[in-house]
């Protein structure tokens, strides 16, 4: 069976310094906010051209933190996608603010800015970004549509490790971007972990407090905080496995390109290609199909693994009924949601796996 992800096939070398890191990080006895997240704040800062990473606890605090540190919070709305990952939604809701959902552009699955104007409100305090699958796109028109109606413009990242668009790479866009480092993102630890950053000094500065407690310094507590630090194993790890980003995402780029220039068959529909190689790191590559099921199925019996991302959009999970939506409705969304496919896109596959799915995707009838 070819896998979603395989790291046990990662290469050896890697294998190696990860172990080293985490033997230097047990021979150190400092496990939490040492060096090794200085460090590795300080690289992933540089690397995503902003002056300050926070390295936190996963990506969904990464959001709230983020939010919180705006303070924006309760009366306030945020736009975003219902075409994301719950934890988008769930961490507006934490903060305690209110979502309001918009629609999605049909052919890149990103949230359509005509969705997010009409989801414009006297209570909307920014509109959150989500660059699904590793697409970032069009940000001069995000930041227009932000700067007209007054609101923040904040980059949800989980997926787009490396990604940018003309130069700028994603999470530099906004006052802040917020990334999740969980083990199958195209930058993942071997746990949960997650980063807000920014080049706002004072926004950096009330993240540093608000995930340690809210502290300002040792037992000082200014802020209702939360418990969510990057620990020094994962920023130990993390700092490894970015010196190997560059060469992974070129190897699903590649991968991504094989599929778009070769699966031809009518019963399956590619979404759209980004205009320039950088603007998409194919965190996942997604097809259409109307019979999306079936087409799952027949690829488990031809040997590849599939999933879906994401079979069911926000605005109909049960914790978002009475939630604001765009008030021409999310059909879009909701046609996606029962046609996408995941299917493999990692680095550690090979080019016969390659040709197989190729081949399996040609054949089906």
């Amino acid at each position: 069976m070819i896998p979603m992800n395989d790291f046990s096939a990662e290469p050896e070398e890697l294998l190696q310094k990860e172990l080293q890191a985490f033997e230097r990080v047990v021979r150190s006895g400092r496990f939490v906010l040492g060096n090794e997240v200085k460090e590795f704040e300080s690289d992933w800062a540089a690397r995503c051209g902003t002056r300050f990473s926070v390295g936190v606890g996963n990506g969904m605090d990464a959001i709230e933190i983020g939010l919180r540190a705006l303070g924006i919070g309760y009366g306030d709305q945020v736009i975003t996608s219902s075409m994301t990952a719950f934890a988008t939604i769930l961490a507006i809701m934490r903060a305690g603010a209110e979502p309001v959902l918009a629609d999605i552009d049909p052919e890149t699955a990103l949230m359509d800015p005509e969705s997010a104007v009409r989801c414009l409100s006297v209570r909307t305090r920014a509109v959150l970004l989500v660059h699904l699958y590793g697409h970032v796109c069009n940000m001069e028109e995000w930041a227009a549509l932000c700067e007209r109606a007054g609101i923040y413009l904040l980059e949800d990242c989980a997926q787009s490790h490396g990604a940018a668009w003309r130069g700028k790479v994603a999470g530099s866009f906004g006052v802040w971007g917020a990334y999740s480092f969980y083990p199958t993102k195209n930058l993942g630890g071997l746990g949960d972990g997650g980063a807000l950053v920014t080049s706002d000094e004072e926004i950096a500065r009330k993240a540093e407090m608000l995930r340690n407690y809210g502290q300002s310094k040792r037992y000082y507590h200014l802020e209702h905080g939360l418990n969510s630090r990057l620990d020094e194993l994962q920023a130990a790890v993390l700092s490894v496995r970015m010196r190997w980003l560059d060469a992974f995402n070129k190897r699903r780029k590649e991968i991504a390109g094989r599929y778009t220039d070769s699966i031809s068959n009518p019963l399956i529909h590619k979404m759209a290609n980004p205009p320039e190689a950088e603007n998409h790191v194919y965190h996942l590559y997604v097809v259409r199909c109307r019979e999306r099921d079936r087409l799952s199925a027949y690829l488990k019996e031809r040997g590849v693994s599939t999933l879906i991302h994401y079979p069911i959009p926000a605005h109909l999970q049960p914790l978002c009924k009475g939630v604001r939506i765009d008030p021409k409705g999310l059909g879009h969304s909701e046609r996606h949601a029962v046609s996408c496919l995941s299917i493999p896109c990692h680095p550690q596959m090979s080019e016969n796996d390659v040709n197989n799915i190729i081949g399996a995707l040609k054949d089906f009838r």
